[in-house]
């Protein structure tokens, strides 16, 4: 074998050495990229199994969609409502058992990758869900909520519920009822995108601050870092919940 070919087989080494360790490296990016945004802040057992024994209502997962529904006296009016990032969906049957009992149907998406924002699911493909509801409503927590604003978009959506949120597009012109509520303990939340977006919402749309609030409050799923320390009971906060989509959101109905 001659010098030259001798050079040609150690660069062609080098290229299927450095070719992969490329591709491994590109591997463990992948799977660590897959391994990472599927490590979701789990619901809390003990609140999610009281709502699955309450007999007054139902729980049916199916095709990436979590449907909570009255089993009797339903109102007529639903939510399609997108979690917060990484957070289990199942963490917000809590915040919305009061108002499925008294007859208000949500169907929580369980977005791809745990982030509503790479969420894909046409709206009619959750409203279809629940063909008996003749109004909808759109709703988030955190940058499910961001999700949620896209949404609302669509002419079918009566209404909005931020919570601890905000909107990253126009919906000044459109006429629909918006209430967005907030924690004053909520460290997670940037007060500064808040108030910058407040111009992006309809006038007459409603802000609401719970006192003792932090952002893991809208959600039974424990503490979530960067946070501030609730004061408010999950009781309390649910009832707070409730009575602000009632009086500013379901009441246009």
């Amino acid at each position: 074998m001659t010098t030259a070919q001798s050079r040609r087989r150690l660069r062609l080494r080098r290229i299927r050495i450095t070719g992969w360790s490329a591709l491994s490296a590109l591997l463990v990016t992948i799977v660590g990229f897959l391994t990472w945004f599927h490590i979701v802040l789990p619901a809390e057992r003990g609140a999610t199994l009281e709502v699955f024994r309450d007999q007054s209502v139902s729980v049916v997962a199916a095709d990436g969609l979590i449907v909570f529904t009255p089993v009797e006296g339903a109102s007529g009016q639903g939510m399609v409502f997108y979690p917060g990032a990484k957070v289990d969906p199942y963490a917000y049957l809590t915040p919305f058992h009061e108002l499925v009992r008294d007859g208000l149907t949500v169907v929580i998406v369980e977005p791809l990758f745990n982030m509503a924002l790479f969420d894909t699911t046409p709206l009619a493909t959750v409203t279809a869900q629940a063909p008996e509801v003749t109004q909808w409503f759109a709703g988030g927590h955190s940058l499910g909520g961001v999700k949620a604003c896209m949404v609302a978009q669509d002419p079918a959506i009566a209404g909005l519920a931020l919570f601890a949120s905000f909107c990253a597009n126009d919906l000044s012109t459109r006429d629909i009822a918006l209430v967005q509520i907030l924690g004053d303990r909520d460290d997670v939340t940037d007060p500064t995108a808040v108030e910058t977006s407040q111009g992006l919402l309809p006038e007459d749309h409603q802000s609401v601050v719970i006192p003792g609030a932090n952002h893991a409050s809208f959600g039974a799923y424990g503490p979530q870092p960067g946070d501030g320390v609730a004061t408010i009971s999950r009781t309390d906060m649910v009832a707070e919940i409730s009575k602000n989509l009632r009086t500013h959101l379901l009441a246009t109905g």
